[in-house]
């Protein structure tokens, strides 16, 4: 299991209308990522006038649910950070690539 100090980074999000983005920062503690047809951010929230999470906080990958990921070991990010952007209709893992 990784430990929370090295659990990966959102190192950026361009989704605007979520709750936890803040200047292109994610502010959840950690985020879920994964569905099975789309490596979706499960922790996005569309709120855009409210601000969530907690200030100087940077967002951690819990947990991954894309076992088809080559990042993804036992269900845990192991990429270095992720970025998290805008699809149809949610936020996605851009960092996703497949096995």
């Amino acid at each position: 299991m990784t430990a929370a100090l090295e659990m990966p980074r959102v190192q950026e999000c361009v989704v605007a209308a979520c709750a936890y983005n803040h200047t292109n920062d994610c502010h959840a503690f950690a985020i879920t990522i994964g569905s099975m047809d789309h490596a979706h951010c499960h922790t996005f929230i569309e709120m855009p006038a409210i601000r969530a999470g907690a200030d100087g906080q940077k967002a951690q990958v819990g947990a991954c649910k894309r076992a088809d990921c080559r990042h993804n070991e036992q269900l845990e990010c192991q990429a270095p950070a992720i970025r998290v952007g805008p699809d149809a209709d949610m936020a996605d893992c851009m960092t996703y690539t497949r096995r």
